[in-house]
């Protein structure tokens, strides 16, 4: 009889440290960083992988962001999975929650499968090999064990935290865990052989989880439960009790149970995964797994880089030119530029934090937003007036809205707009325009076939995307 795998995704993290091109509002999981797919999608399709004869894989389950939930399904869109069940956390909680969500829910679609747990932001550049050792996992956590999946280290990293192996009757067994050592410690377990960096990948039953985490938090699992026993469906998103599950004590998995396994009844076993595992926490991670040139220089975009060394250069809007700069990274989106040394990649965090102090908006949102219906790029702003560029997918529409304090102009660039403007709707097309007053009922829908672009003209004395008041929305916001 095959063994039920149920794959969970944790795709709540924020990815500080890959800005400009991550922020909170589209995270790095969500971004395209190596190959053809996002982190999130590359996540998706590793798990969907292990089924086989011996192995049913069930719809994935996503654990994320209330605020990422539409980025989740266009993605699972992409890849035409639209099974999945999110799970949206009102509030963050860290993974340990998070888990215990996903373990609850999988109890109640299926009788006690195998969990599968990958966070949304790594890659491997060995699929198969991946999928091998996950399998090897799945067979031994099918008996009751948690299992993590250890990588072999090929450098002393201080940024990772550390797995000690010893051989067991089943295989190896975990002894000890250290949480990102220095460097001298980590070159001492690079030469012992018996360390390996913990991929945060982890494979037991969803009993084995809960009989765990009453074991060593059962706190976190009062809680939980309570939350989830308090949970709400709208629109296929499945929402714990906001109230409940603000009281729920924030801890990770690691914290609130792995680490505490060795030692104790709770058997806990390692499966090596050499595969070109990376987590790409940093932007010298991503020069790590990029493609380079003769003297070491990776680059993505429309680039020009001459005399340099060990460089990755990031174009995303323009052209960038880089001259006679060695262990470098430059990264260039449409409203911000990182220049920095690669060995002081981990400390990119700090100008984000630096962002958030100073109540700056470069740490949250892209000048391109993408919302449910499509997205918008903030052109250009100025005293009383903003321009954007619109597209509207086909079949989408923006909610029914008005504004307090601002007028606007549209200009239908391409495709056909059906645009409600008080008590008329009417349909515009190429070249094409409309006024909506101050203070007018109105809404943008695209009818058609085609993605639909207009050019908006805002003018008025507050341009905030706060001033919205909301009638009707397709996509159940407020």
């Amino acid at each position: 009889m095959a063994i039920r795998i149920q794959p969970v995704i944790m795709a709540g993290g924020s990815g500080t440290r890959l800005w400009p091109l991550s922020r909170a509002q589209f995270p790095k999981q969500f971004l395209v960083l190596s190959g053809t797919s996002s982190l999130f999608q590359q996540t998706a399709l590793r798990l969907q992988a292990l089924a086989s004869a011996d192995f049913e894989v069930a719809p994935l389950i996503v654990v994320g962001n209330d605020e990422h939930r539409f980025l989740v399904l266009e993605q699972l869109r992409e890849l035409q999975q639209g099974a999945a069940s999110l799970l949206l956390e009102p509030v963050g909680r860290n993974t340990a929650p998070a888990l215990t969500l996903a373990a609850l829910q999988a109890l109640e679609d299926g009788d006690d499968p195998v969990l599968v747990v990958s966070p949304a932001d790594q890659t491997v550049s060995d699929a198969p090999a991946c999928t091998l050792a996950l399998q090897q996992a799945v067979l031994r956590a099918a008996g009751g064990s948690v299992q993590i999946l250890g990588v072999p280290p090929t450098s002393p990293e201080t940024g990772f935290g550390y797995i000690r192996s010893t051989d067991g009757v089943d295989g190896l067994t975990v002894s000890r865990f250290v949480e990102k050592p220095d460097l001298a410690t980590a070159q001492g377990y690079l030469a012992d052989g018996h360390y390996f960096w913990n991929s945060g990948i982890f494979v037991l039953k969803a009993s084995t989880w809960l009989d765990a985490l009453e074991r060593f938090r059962p706190d976190i699992l009062a809680a939980a439960s309570k939350a989830w026993r308090a949970r709400q469906t709208d629109a296929g998103f499945v929402r714990p009790g906001r109230a409940e599950f603000e009281a729920v004590p924030a801890e990770s998995v690691d914290y609130a149970v792995i680490e505490n396994c060795p030692g104790s009844p709770v058997a806990i076993g390692m499966v090596p995964l050499d595969a070109g595992w990376s987590d790409l926490g940093a932007w010298d991670a991503v020069w790590n797994v990029c493609d380079k040139d003769a003297t070491g220089n990776a680059s993505i975009g429309d680039t020009l880089v001459h005399d340099s060394r060990n460089t990755f250069v990031h174009a995303s809007s323009r052209l960038v030119g880089v001259v006679g700069m060695d262990d470098v990274v430059v990264v260039e989106t449409a409203d911000a530029v990182l220049v920095t040394h690669r060995s002081r990649s981990q400390d990119v965090k700090k100008i984000v934090t630096a962002l958030h102090t100073q109540g700056r908006t470069e740490h949250n949102l892209h000048r391109r937003v993408n919302r449910p219906w499509g997205w918008y790029d903030s052109i250009d702003a100025g005293p009383r007036f903003q321009v954007k560029r619109i597209m509207v997918k086909p079949g989408a529409s923006l909610s029914l809205q008005m504004h307090h304090h601002r007028a606007e102009h549209w200009i239908v660039v391409s495709g056909t707009a059906e645009v409600t403007n008080g008590d008329k709707v009417i349909m515009l097309t190429e070249n094409q325009s409309t006024y909506i007053p101050l203070g007018t009922t109105h809404r943008l829908a695209n009818r058609g076939k085609v993605p639909l672009e207009i050019i908006e003209v805002q003018s008025g004395s507050y341009l905030g995307e706060d001033d919205i008041v909301r009638f009707e929305d397709t996509y159940g916001r407020k």
